[in-house]
């Protein structure tokens, strides 16, 4: 039997906020051994939003552990539980919490571009060349 593989109950990794809001998160890369793609959990209480952002070369999924929504280019889409969402590198993209409940997602970045502080080279709307 194999013992590459790990498994993390993500309310074990310490929450801190990101970078650009202060959503907290669960960088669950490390504590998974995860090297070809990052991986982070993220809960939004009910008003919460995950600032709209791109990667620069990373692809993201995004799997709804509950029901969730996301904002795509300025749209919001509702998600249902255990629904999948996979963005390129280039939509603009972020979570938010239009609801009463709290939503937790659980967000896969490959490759695993820039570093698991940087978020894999994350990027604000602003800063991007369109």
């Amino acid at each position: 039997m194999s013992d590459d593989f790990a498994i993390v109950d993500y309310a074990d990794v310490e929450a801190e906020p990101f970078t650009e809001s202060a959503v907290e998160h669960r960088k669950l890369t490390d504590a998974l051994g995860a090297t070809e793609m990052r991986v982070n959990a993220v809960e939004l209480a009910p008003d919460e939003v995950l600032d709209p952002h791109a990667h620069e070369r990373q692809e993201e999924i995004y799997v709804a552990v509950t029901a969730g929504q996301v904002d795509i280019e300025g749209e919001i889409h509702d998600v249902p539980e255990g629904s999948v969402v996979r963005f390129g590198p280039d939509p603009i993209r972020g979570l938010c919490n239009h609801t009463d409940e709290t939503h937790i997602w659980v967000l896969f970045g490959a490759p695993p571009v820039g570093t698991v502080e940087d978020f894999g080279e994350y990027v604000m709307p602003e800063e991007l060349d369109r």
